[in-house]
């Protein structure tokens, strides 16, 4: 079939079964992700799986934007007015979601080694259901503004705490434990993305003074996010860091903010629509039955440790009673960053790759079709939706 009537079907796809989601009031983001499992090689057949990976450009794309617009909420008033709260949240939630994933799958019979490679992995949160969520229910408050920079900084440690545990678990299995690839590798993939976001996003916000028109601007904004996203398929660099950097830099430096990001906001809608009907339509059913006690045991103690590790990072700061007791909540998402790690779990442990990919992917089925109604039950129980 046709490339572009495939698009459209996605999209058309989209767009009603979020209108007949109206009617019992889930979020966009979950219409989305079921109309592309709907048309998907699970269910629908539209679409088959060689045909979802061809447009892969389009997911690669849609993450970048979506990094772009979470980077631009980083204002630095913002930013010294929270401290350092979103800091010691984000590395509270993360290692304590790892140490219990860890802990808990040993205690239930688990080899060390697959242990520590689904706790690391059980770490990485998904930005893009997060935001949408946020943004489709106009969500503001304590627990949201916390929310973002959490969410951003969790890809960083996540780079962290995988490249650790996946170096001790090789070390185990008879490989060789090195400080390069436990902390120089991953160190120079956060720094080297730090920079080039920095760098790009220096560019916009200079270059954005040259040109008179809306229309210029957007096309600006666009060039530099798809030019950033493309540079770190080359150099092996985190697309998610750079985009938010792109947009943390253009922020805080250009004085057209407003109207890169108001454009930036008009063209994404449909990019994103696209991104998540695709992203369903790459769920895969069949993994659920094969799961066992293992994954069940990964998807309860993963949901513990987010919530737990928050709450405790939140007491620790003296944060609002709201974000104790809703933040966690809202980090149960899992795509894109977690699928990417079990795809070099295979590759480099070929003897738990097949495990580890089953229990991941469905984590991820789970995580992103409930992960998003969750967070906007937490949000609305927190009083930042509005009725």
């Amino acid at each position: 079939m046709n490339t572009l009537l495939l698009i459209g079907i996605a999209m058309a796809a989209g767009l009603l079964v979020s209108r007949a989601a109206r009617a019992v009031r889930l979020p966009n983001v979950t219409a989305f992700l079921v109309a592309g499992l709907l048309i998907g090689p699970c269910v629908g057949h539209l679409l088959s799986r060689e045909q979802v990976a061809s447009m892969g450009i389009i997911s690669d794309a849609a993450l970048g934007f979506i990094a772009y617009a979470i980077g631009g909420e980083f204002k630095l008033s913002y930013l010294k007015k929270i401290g350092k709260t979103p800091l010691v949240i984000t590395a509270f939630q993360g290692l304590t979601t790892a140490v219990c994933v860890d802990v808990g799958l040993i205690a239930f019979g688990v080899e060390v080694p697959l242990a520590l490679l689904l706790g690391a992995i059980a770490l990485a949160t998904a930005p893009a259901a997060t935001l949408m969520v946020v943004r489709q229910y106009k969500a503001n408050g304590p627990v949201t503004q916390m929310l973002l920079p959490v969410v951003a900084m969790d890809d960083a440690l996540g780079l962290m705490v995988f490249s650790i545990s996946s170096s001790v678990a090789q070390g185990m299995l008879g490989g060789e434990i090195t400080l390069r690839s436990m902390v120089l590798s991953p160190l120079i993939e956060i720094v080297g993305s730090v920079a080039l976001g920095a760098a790009l996003g220096l560019v916009l916000a200079i270059g954005a003074r040259f040109f008179a028109s809306r229309g210029n601007k957007l096309a600006l904004s666009i060039a530099l996010v798809l030019a950033g996203v493309g540079l770190c398929d080359m150099l092996n660099l985190s697309s998610l860091l750079v985009c938010m950097m792109i947009g943390a830099v253009m922020v805080n430096m250009s004085q057209q903010r407003e109207v890169l990001m108001e454009q930036c906001d008009r063209f994404t809608p449909p990019l994103f629509l696209l991104f998540f009907v695709l992203s369903g339509s790459g769920l895969d059913l069949s993994v659920l039955p094969q799961v066992g006690l293992i994954g069940l045991g990964y998807l309860a103690l993963r949901a513990i440790g987010k919530w737990g590790g928050t709450m405790l990072g939140a007491l620790c700061t003296h944060a609002d009673a709201n974000i104790r007791k809703y933040l966690g909540l809202t980090l149960l998402p899992q795509a894109g960053v977690a699928i990417g790690m079990s795809a070099v779990v295979a590759s480099h442990f070929p003897d738990l790759g097949q495990q580890v990919s089953t229990i991941v992917l469905a984590g991820v089925l789970v995580f992103e079709l409930i992960g998003p109604i969750i967070t906007k039950l937490a949000l609305t129980k927190a009083g930042e939706i509005a009725k």
